[in-house]
């Protein structure tokens, strides 16, 4: 049964530093979207809701190297970011501002953990540029990870997903400046021990559902067999929200440390929007409103959001709910090699949606969602795969309908629907629910049953056109091909929107996802609208 509980979405907040690459899209953002539509289409309630990471360290070397000042690619990247979700169909309920609303309520959270005693003053070991006089961490300094020995940054290893403590980079060096020397000095900064949940991390950990990804479970019991290194909450840098502790002047709150406390007013905010009165920042995650979270993400900040975030929660002590289910999506390639920017190996998913209609670019990035290991884009693939799979069963399904309903004298009047035509339906509301569903979430097999389906009925439909069936069993046969062809219609919505959307207005019908939605005797015909795509030349 599925769980009825309001549900906040929330998409792992993009660092300000640039668009959105289809890599981005094919991750957290369209998994995001395509359950918040599932859930609004099968008559329950949901919301979906980010914002910018404008406090990131990686948001100033970014900056540095395209010339622009922090602020200002902050500004440029917030307005791409927008307008990418815009142009790719990703229906985000609220996107909300890094205004000073934020700012309260990330320094409230960070008052509650401190003021229930949570948060510790440790001396530490930090890179240090000696030529600038800077300590750097994070996105400032790179290194070799200690556990899987791939080139990182500070935090932790995108690659492998460990955390990384503060004097564990192999041979570190300066990002902004490779040749800089790069030595230790101590300095005394705010921490949160994590260890000291581990045991609660556990419990929470094996009560975890079939919606969590192995590959996290995995990362999660590896990560939790042994000591857990303490977490930075302020750092000596210059760029960030200001640290409000007297015993650490001058410091910058971790970036890091505004996930939850941005996903908590971004829920908000986007809840406003939709029409609920003005109440507390936090109040959608408080405890006593149940709602079931779930956040979209990369694999890269696991440990953040499935450690440290996790256990922030819980030592706040039953205040807020505890995440439902990360669902964490691997790394998405770009012609069988990772996307760069810098070396301009990259597609904007802004540029595709410009070049091919969206509902292609969706259908294609979700068939090949990279949900549990890595998976490759290729613009020839895309046109091959969508074209041949896709556009030409779905266009040649509606040019035999067209002549069906010539037949039997237009679009006027109703047509009989039979019961196993309903019972067909229902069992495609089923099947394509099982896969929108968190409990066995999958963006590639919805789109694989949109194919099998669109075959379906394509080939039932050409049986008909050759059956010769006399005016009365040529319109039953009619009303069971629509029925069905509705309801495909329906579950294949969250993904193909624009079709969905020009169907529904020509048939005259709601784009629902219940089973209920087909128990019914009769339908109408509609004129079905194509799927426009060409080919580039090149391919």
């Amino acid at each position: 049964m599925a769980d009825t509980r309001p549900v906040v979405i929330i998409g792992g907040p993009p660092t300000s530093n640039g668009d959105l690459h289809i890599g981005h899209i094919a991750g957290p953002y369209l998994g995001a979207d395509v359950h918040r539509r599932y859930l609004r289409a099968a008559g329950r309630e949901a919301v979906f809701a980010s914002c910018t990471d404008d406090s990131q360290t990686y948001l100033v070397t970014s900056a540095a190297r395209v010339g622009l000042t922090p602020p200002e690619l902050v500004k440029q990247s917030t307005e791409n970011i927008q307008r990418t979700f815009k142009a790719m169909g990703v229906e985000v309920d609220g996107f909300s501002p890094t205004d000073d609303g934020y700012k309260a309520l990330v320094y409230d959270y960070v008052k509650r953990l401190y003021d229930k005693g949570k948060l510790r003053l440790r001396k530490v070991r930090l890179p240090y540029s000696e030529s600038k006089g800077e300590f750097l961490v994070e996105g400032f300094v790179g290194g070799g990870c200690p556990t899987c020995l791939a080139d990182s940054r500070g935090g932790f290893c995108e690659g492998c997903g460990h955390p990384i403590d503060f004097d564990a980079l192999i041979e570190p060096y300066s990002v902004l400046d490779p040749a800089d020397e790069v030595t230790y000095r101590e300095t005394e900064i705010m921490v949160f021990p994590v260890s000291e949940y581990r045991e609660q991390l556990l419990a929470y950990y094996e009560e975890r559902g079939p919606a969590w990804r192995p590959h996290v479970l995995g990362l999660m019991r590896e990560l939790l067999s042994g000591p857990l290194p303490d977490f930075a909450i302020t750092y000596p840098v210059k760029w960030g929200l200001p640290a409000p502790f007297l015993q650490t002047p001058g410091q910058r709150l971790n970036a890091w440390v505004e996930g939850m406390p941005a996903s908590m007013y971004c829920t908000e905010y986007a809840l406003r929007r939709n029409g609920k009165p003005k109440v507390a920042d936090d109040d959608a995650w408080l405890v006593e409103n149940d709602a079931r979270v779930v956040v979209f993400m990369g694999f890269d900040p696991l440990f953040t959001w499935g450690v440290v975030h996790v256990a922030e929660l819980i030592a706040l002590e039953g205040r807020y709910v505890l995440p439902d289910t990360l669902l964490v999506n691997e790394f998405y390639e770009l012609e069988n090699e990772k996307f760069s920017t810098s070396k301009g190996h990259v597609v904007w998913a802004r540029e595709l949606a410009a070049e091919v209609p969206r509902d292609i670019a969706r259908f294609h990035l979700n068939l090949t969602a990279p949900e549990f290991a890595r998976t490759n884009f290729s613009r020839a693939a895309l046109e091959k795969v969508a074209g041949e799979r896709l556009v030409t069963p779905w266009n040649e399904l509606a040019e035999t309908l067209a002549k069906l309903t010539a037949e039997v004298g237009g679009e006027s009047g109703s047509l009989p629907v039979s019961t196993e035509a309903t019972e067909r339906a229902a069992a495609m509301v089923s099947r394509f629910a099982l896969n929108y569903e968190l409990e066995d979430f999958s963006l590639s097999r919805a789109a694989d049953l949109v194919v099998q389906h669109v075959e379906r009925l394509r080939a039932a439909t050409e049986r008909t056109l050759k059956g010769n069936l006399d005016q009365e069993m040529l319109r039953a046969r009619l009303g069971d091909l629509f029925l069905e062809l509705r309801a495909l219609i329906g579950c294949a919505s969250p993904i193909l929107i624009d079709l969905a959307g020009r169907a529904a207005e020509a048939g005259g019908f709601d784009l629902r996802i219940t089973a209920a939605a087909f128990d019914v005797t009769h339908t109408t015909a509609f004129t079905v609208p194509p799927l426009e795509f060409t080919p580039t030349s090149e391919v």
